[in-house]
């Protein structure tokens, strides 16, 4: 048989893929800090011994995400921060590993821990943060987090500590099942103390809808175009076949 259908269903399977990941990526629009998912992929030639390289499969070359910046939303809320460029926010995990986020949107649990919007511990440069109650909270522009009674006399903001805020070389960043991204050796990044905050905000997601549905149709039109190239596979090995039953 042709060896054509192989690769045509080769090609049938990655834009399967590609599809699943323009769908994540359509889905999560409207997903404070997302990072749209990026698939790359590279086309290896069949060769074999006495014949011409005219097949190729296609193969998973890179699953990599767009790093770009998402659009600014200002809430006002205090205890909302944006990234103001590069750079992560760093949180800690339930075995206790570090991952990163740009999600910004923080609260406090009952006993005061400062959390992420999802129940993950935010990170500061000295371990999580506790913050005492009846107190008024405020994000500094370098990450500070301040504090002011409520109930006595306003004095002098109190400091609590800082964000740990890092930024690590992004190709040495992995995305995880959960949408956090770790570093690929499994280590902690150092903080890094040039990243900013805007706070009162929050970073919108960087996928772009209408990239994103225009991909979709494409890919689309692409998997309609490898299942005709199976279809013309399998007749001409009915063709052959039956040329060959004349003989």
């Amino acid at each position: 048989m042709d060896k054509l259908i192989y690769t045509a269903a080769s090609g049938a399977r990655h834009i399967l893929e590609q599809q699943a990941t323009a769908a994540n990526n359509l889905a999560n629009v409207n997903t404070t800090g997302f990072r749209a998912q990026i698939d790359a992929f590279r086309a290896v030639p069949v060769v074999a011994e006495g014949t011409l390289p005219t097949r190729a499969f296609v193969t998973n070359a890179e699953v990599g995400s767009d790093f770009s910046s998402g659009p600014l939303q200002m809430t006002g809320r205090e205890m909302d921060v944006a990234l103001r460029g590069k750079g992560w926010i760093a949180v800690q995990m339930a075995d206790g590993s570090e991952a990163y986020t740009r999600h910004g949107a923080l609260q406090m649990n009952p006993n005061g821990l400062l959390q992420t919007a999802s129940g993950l511990t935010v990170q500061g440069d000295g371990g999580p943060i506790t913050v005492p109650p009846e107190v008024t909270v405020s994000v500094g522009g370098d990450g500070t987090i301040s504090t002011i009674a409520t109930t006595t006399k306003p004095g002098a903001p109190t400091v609590l500590g800082r964000l740990k805020l890092v930024n690590p070389p992004e190709q040495d960043l992995v995305r995880g099942d959960d949408g956090l991204f770790r570093l690929k050796s499994g280590q902690p990044a150092p903080a890094d103390p040039t990243v900013t905050v805007v706070g009162g905000a929050l970073e919108g997601s960087n996928a772009n809808p209408v990239d994103s549905m225009v991909t979709m149709i494409a890919l689309a039109r692409s998997f309609e175009l490898q299942m005709s190239l199976m279809k013309n596979a399998e007749n001409n090995a009915a063709k052959a076949t039956q040329i060959l039953a004349l003989n």
